[in-house]
């Protein structure tokens, strides 16, 4: 019997769960344009304001010029080349580690990895707020999977301790929680894995580039040694581009290149966004007032927000969600916003557990003060309109 999808959706509609695609006509910037529109952009990821820098469109069309757009195969038949290969050493030196490995985008990078690490025989210790790649690539590698409590390392020992005698372990956690903003405590994580001989996975999506004196990520941010964990994160975040990367010694990388199948069997990403990718990071590298700015928005609105009441996370970067519990009242609420010309949608069940529903704002080192005044008043009248404050 075939599934009545339209029956499935009115169900969603429901629950106050449906999705819908809004279409940008603007580049990624400090604001959106949206059915000619404009609003004050407060969902992008877009930390650095490296998705439409100058140098970094420059280096993507000089790249297409030379290179043309696509790569034509798979990167082991004919699909590296030299901005692929530039990429990767650029990426090695700025996380500080022997060798990079990068991949068509950070779903596919966690598929490709996890997998190839370990298998059927040995076991999984994943947090319970992983991102959705990392429980699918978790459970694509067949091994035993057992979730512990966010952050709790004392759960986390217990799991450990019964586990079966020298079984292959991953330690699986995010650096920076895509919808709580938190860090993982990987100081202690990292203690417990070198006790019961385990190996640490970070994917550091949300913390490259932001966290971190020189913007190396949560590792650098807790002052570990990178040689110590393994490391993934991803180009499309603060890093402006698209795709996404392993981070390790120099066996691991040419080990992934023959055992992980999201790379083996997949076309190279576009020269151009390799390219593009070198160029952000150097920026990156080169401009430290970027990430100060950022850091300087987001303490502001941070404090403006919980000044005024609203119930944040606890979150300790540039990703600030507001929860507002219900799934009816985060969309009523994104709507009053988008009525006053402030883009943040509501974020649902089940990206986010159930009664946890919230506005997740990003700030960007780019957005001016002037812009996030305008989103503190806009969030005060709508959080009193929805009695949530």
């Amino acid at each position: 019997m075939a599934r009545d999808f339209e029956q499935e959706i009115k169900e969603l509609e429901t629950r106050h769960l449906r999705r819908q695609l809004r279409i940008a006509e603007s580049p990624s910037e400090t604001t959106i344009t949206i059915e000619g529109r404009r609003f004050i952009a407060m969902a992008s990821n877009n930390y650095l304001g490296l998705a439409n820098h100058p140098a970094v469109n420059r280096a993507a069309i000089d790249a297409i010029e030379r290179w043309g757009v696509g790569a034509g195969a798979a990167r082991l038949i004919s699909g590296t080349m030299t901005p692929h290969h530039q990429l990767e050493q650029d990426l090695a030196r700025f996380k500080q580690v022997e060798a990079a490995l990068t991949f068509g985008t950070g779903y596919t990078t966690n598929l490709g990895l996890i997998p190839a690490l370990i298998d059927r025989d040995g076991l999984i210790l994943a947090d319970r707020y992983c991102h959705a790649s990392l429980i699918e690539a978790c459970r694509l590698a067949k091994a035993t999977l057992r979730v512990f409590h966010h952050n709790d390392v004392e759960h986390l020992e217990k799991l450990l301790k019964k586990r079966e005698k020298a079984q292959c372990t991953l330690v699986i956690t995010e650096g920076v929680f895509s919808m709580d903003g938190d860090l993982a405590p990987l100081p202690e994580l990292l203690t417990l894995c070198r006790q019961h001989e385990a190996t640490l996975v970070i994917d550091d999506a949300h913390g490259t580039g932001v966290m971190g004196a020189n913007g190396r990520g949560t590792i650098e941010h807790f002052g570990l040694n990178p040689q110590d964990v393994m490391q993934m994160g991803t180009l499309s975040k603060a890093i402006g581009t698209g795709g996404g990367y392993v981070a390790g010694t120099a066996a691991l990388k040419e080990y992934l290149i023959n055992t992980a199948k999201a790379f083996i069997y997949t076309t190279a990403q576009p020269p151009a966004i390799a390219a593009a990718a070198s160029a952000a990071i150097r920026i990156i590298q080169h401009e430290p007032a970027r990430r100060e700015r950022l850091w300087k928005n987001r303490n502001h609105l941070h404090a403006a927000l919980t000044n005024l009441g609203f119930q944040l996370t606890d979150t300790q970067s540039p990703i600030l969600p507001i929860i507002v519990k219900s799934s009816e009242t985060a969309l009523k609420m994104s709507q009053a916003l988008y009525e006053a010309g402030i883009y943040v949608p509501a974020i649902r069940p089940p990206t986010v557990p159930k009664d946890s529903s919230r506005l997740r704002l990003t700030v960007s080192s780019e957005h001016t003060q002037e812009q996030l005044e305008t989103v503190v008043t806009a969030f005060r009248e709508a959080g009193k309109e929805m009695q949530v404050i």
